[in-house]
Order: C-alpha cells, then structure tokens, then sequence
C-alpha cells in the first residue's frame, strides 16, 4: 500500500489514501480541499522516494471533514503543606483530514468514487420474489 510521510503544524504524519488524521487547526471551511506539499516520504517498498527535505513535485489531497476541539486536558499545580492546589484545562483546536489522493513522479493514488446504484424501476402490477414472500402469511400449524 502506498504511504506518504507529510509535515504540518510541527509534526510528521504517515498517511495512506482514505485515512483519515487529525492535525492542528487549518483555517479551511468543512469541504473544502487542502493540497500538503510537505511530502517527506512517498512510495512503498523498493519505489520509496526519500527527499532531502521534501520530495520536489509531490503532493497529498485532502478534505477537510471536521473543525472541532479535542477532549480537555487537566494541568494541576500542588504544593504540600501549604494549602496550594490550582487546576487549570485546556482543549486544543484540530481539523480532522481525510486522504483524498497521493501524487508524485510516477505515483498516483486516488480514492475511487463509489457511485449510488439505482435500482431498476419496477413495472406497475409486477411482484417479485422478495416481495412475494413478504407479503404471503405463514401457514397455520395443522392441528393433526
């Protein structure tokens, strides 16, 4: 499977398409699509492509699924014997990404787009097998 080792807010990240990972907050709206140029690492196997700092020309797609905040964190400061406890919590921003595609030199992976199948229209008056068998009763134990 083909995985790219990207760079944002500070930390490196391994991803694969349809990932899905939380970074630190991006200013982009839900839905909108983000272009990580920070491509460290792209490839698998023996067709790694290792850059010095990046991979020049490589990139990985994105969309944003969610802006939200993380579960809080408590920091308490105490001191014994002289009556000092303080407690403080904090929640960090994220935005949480979905991996949309991975593009480099000789590399393209995407997500395939499942399409809704439709259902065959079904003539007026005609049953079919599945409905017939719903809509008959269970016969009544015979009283032998």
């Amino acid at each position: 499977m083909v995985y790219a080792i990207i760079r944002t807010g500070g930390k490196q990240h391994k991803v694969s398409v349809g990932d899905r990972i939380d970074v630190e907050k991006l200013p982009q709206e839900t839905g909108a699509m983000v272009e990580m140029d920070q491509v460290l690492a792209v490839g698998e196997g023996e067709n790694l492509q290792l850059g010095s700092p990046i991979v020049e020309g490589a990139k990985v797609v994105c969309e944003v699924v969610r802006q939200d905040r993380a579960r809080k964190v408590l920091i308490g400061k105490y001191k014994k014997r002289k009556n000092y406890y303080r407690k403080k919590g904090h929640r960090q921003d994220f935005t949480r990404l979905r991996i949309d595609s991975i593009q480099a030199e000789g590399i393209e992976v995407a997500v395939a787009e499942t399409e809704d199948e439709e259902l065959e229209p079904v003539e007026a008056g005609a049953v079919s097998a599945s409905t017939d068998e719903a809509t008959t009763e269970p016969e009544a134990p015979s009283a032998e």
